[in-house]
């Protein structure tokens, strides 16, 4: 908390003399697009966003300079969208990097990578690793990728059924609706509760990204910079305890290696 503490102070102090040196168009007031329904990364909770996403998206515009910070939903299907059409300046939003995406938008970071897991009922039998989803309803997210790494990537032949977003599909995994959620462990985890379980049996790396409009690269550069500032201070070891602390998965804390803003 002391480490978290001291450098937002210093990040609030240097937002005062640096608004100027943001790159990102409106760079007094930086818009973050984030999710609403995804406890412990982003959740809209009497009409205010909590989670490690909109924690990190925070420290990241201040060190942009920003002298106010905003936040907007935003989902998996509408991400690149929201940023094309200037609704939001950048987005951390479960927004893994890959070649398709990376055509559409510039990515910095990863400020995270997280692993593909998968999540059931707890107590249910026959499923304990990712190859057991064959033949069994697994849901798939609107807009999310997660799920071709499981059919696509792995082979595994599971039977797709469709959902708004990844709340939905918890939603409907406690309801019977479906056998599993698949995709990265921190989205898994933020819904980590009694009746539910995560296998713990990664099989992907999961670089979450900042996405901002193609072609920033100076954007992008300084908030890579920021982002290894932040693991530095001890502010990303700090918000990784804190919101996923108590839900078993092994966090890493160090630097993450960046892709490169291209």
């Amino acid at each position: 908390m002391r480490h978290f503490l001291i450098s937002l102070a210093l990040v609030i102090g240097l937002a005062g003399c640096a608004t100027a040196s943001a790159s990102i168009p409106g760079e007094d007031v930086i818009v973050v697009g984030v999710k609403a329904d995804q406890p412990g990364l982003g959740r809209k909770e009497n009409g205010v966003f909590r989670g490690f996403e909109v924690d990190v998206g925070y420290y990241i515009a201040r060190r942009l300079g920003a002298s106010r910070v905003t936040f907007k939903e935003v989902r998996s299907d509408n991400r690149e969208e929201k940023l094309d059409e200037h609704s939001v300046d950048l987005v951390l939003a479960s927004y893994s990097i890959t070649p398709d995406r990376a055509h559409l938008v510039t990515f910095a970071g990863p400020y995270y990578v997280a692993h593909q897991d998968v999540m059931v009922r707890r107590g249910q039998v026959g499923i304990r690793n990712v190859r057991d989803l064959a033949g069994r309803r697994m849901c798939q997210a609107s807009g999310s990728v997660s799920t071709s790494r499981v059919i696509s990537g792995l082979g595994v032949a599971a039977e797709l059924v469709p959902a708004s977003s990844y709340s939905d599909c918890v939603a409907k995994l406690r309801a019977g609706a479906v056998d599993a959620v698949s995709t990265g462990d921190l989205v898994l985890a933020g819904f980590a509760a009694p009746d539910l379980e995560i296998l713990n049996t990664p099989f992907t790396d999961e670089r979450y990204g900042i996405g901002m409009r193609k072609g920033d690269i100076d954007a992008c550069e300084k908030v890579n910079r920021a982002v290894t500032t932040m693991y530095q201070d001890g502010t990303a070891s700090w918000l990784l305890r804190k919101w996923f602390g108590s839900s078993g998965l092994k966090l890493v804390e160090e630097v993450p290696q960046f892709e490169g803003c291209s």
